[in-house]
């Protein structure tokens, strides 16, 4: 009998230290503490990676798909223990904002994007859209903001990974290289302004980087190299790709991630280096298809997840709908 009771209690003390040490998810940590929110069944946190959380052309004052996504967004922040959020442009539909106190910031950003786990860091690239209205007023917010993170039309910012390596995040303005924006300049305002050659310049000069311990390079756009949906074959996605493509290969960047399309898109042409991520989808959706090179397409409102550990890159794309959310797919590339 005392054998028994022995083994018993040794039994509930082992259980008991387990219950301790075994290592919670993000997200089951922030619900244990409180968190109202979901999780989306099947994304998968990847311990010890760094994470961020990819979605583009929102803003639509909370119509058509955009707080579906915003939800989800939050769910998935929480659950990847998200370090930042990136937007790849056309923030504001149709005619961007005029000032720092339009109402778009409320009704388009402020008052969608609410979960916690939303007031960090947003890095942002601009649209087309966001061309339409004044685009200053976006790069003075950042001033206002505490999340908003536009210090000029194009900037860079490295981040360290925990194994002491580097990410190298490149935001780009793409849209002074669409030689059809120059041709309607009251359209987009301060268009012939933009020098491509200083900005074409600087590009090269940042991901020529000689710091060894960059392990990662990345760039953020507005506009697509490629794609299988509505502007498959239009000039400017051809010219756009002639104008790039090499040059992202030869610094080695590990991924383009854009929008434009509303749709989500992962494409890596044969014989290319970069991998292209296509995440337009975070408000409206219309129908899309395929080209040489396409990994992954999907008309569905959304987002991408990004997660890094040392030699290997997961993109989770997920699908927001009134219901929830669901992962559609999952990439990884291998350094």
């Amino acid at each position: 009998m005392l054998n028994l009771k022995f083994s018993t209690t040794l039994l509930f003390l082992l259980c008991t230290l387990f219950s301790f040490t075994k290592a919670q998810t993000p997200f089951e940590s922030e619900k244990q503490n409180g968190y109202k929110g979901q999780t989306i069944p099947n994304l998968s946190y990847i311990e010890d990676s760094f994470n961020f959380v990819v979605l583009g052309d929102f803003g639509r004052v909370g119509d058509y798909y955009q707080k579906e996504v915003a939800r989800e967004l939050g769910h998935a922040t929480v659950a990847m223990d998200a370090e930042f959020i990136v937007s790849v442009g056309d923030n504001f539909y149709p005619n961007g904002v005029q000032s720092t106190t339009d109402y778009h910031w409320i009704s388009s950003f402020e008052s969608i994007y609410t979960d916690p786990s939303l007031y960090t860091d947003w890095y942002v690239a601009l649209g087309n859209h966001d061309y339409r209205g004044n685009v200053q007023a976006q790069i003075d917010y950042t001033n206002i903001s505490r999340r908003w993170q536009m210090p000029s039309r194009y900037y860079s910012k490295t981040f360290e990974l925990d194994n002491g390596e580097k990410l190298l995040l490149v935001v780009m303005d793409t849209n002074p290289y669409i030689d059809d924006y120059h041709q309607n300049p009251e359209k987009y305002d301060g268009i012939k302004k933009q020098d491509t050659a200083a900005q074409t310049k600087w590009l090269e000069q940042t991901l020529a980087t000689t710091d060894k311990s960059i392990k990662w390079k990345m760039v953020v756009g507005h506009h697509p190299l490629y794609s299988g949906g509505k502007r498959k074959m239009d000039e400017n996605t051809l010219l756009f790709e002639k104008k790039f493509a090499n040059l992202f290969d030869k610094h080695k960047v590990d991924a383009y991630i854009c929008g434009h399309e509303h749709d989500l898109q992962i494409i890596k042409p044969k014989g290319r280096y970069t991998t292209q991520f296509l995440s337009g989808s975070a408000s409206e959706v219309r129908p899309t298809g395929s080209r040489e090179g396409t990994i992954f397409v999907a008309a569905e409102p959304g987002f991408m997840t990004f997660s890094i550990l040392d030699n290997k890159l997961v993109v989770q794309s997920i699908k927001a709908g009134a219901q929830g959310a669901a992962v559609l797919n999952k990439y990884e590339v291998t350094k």
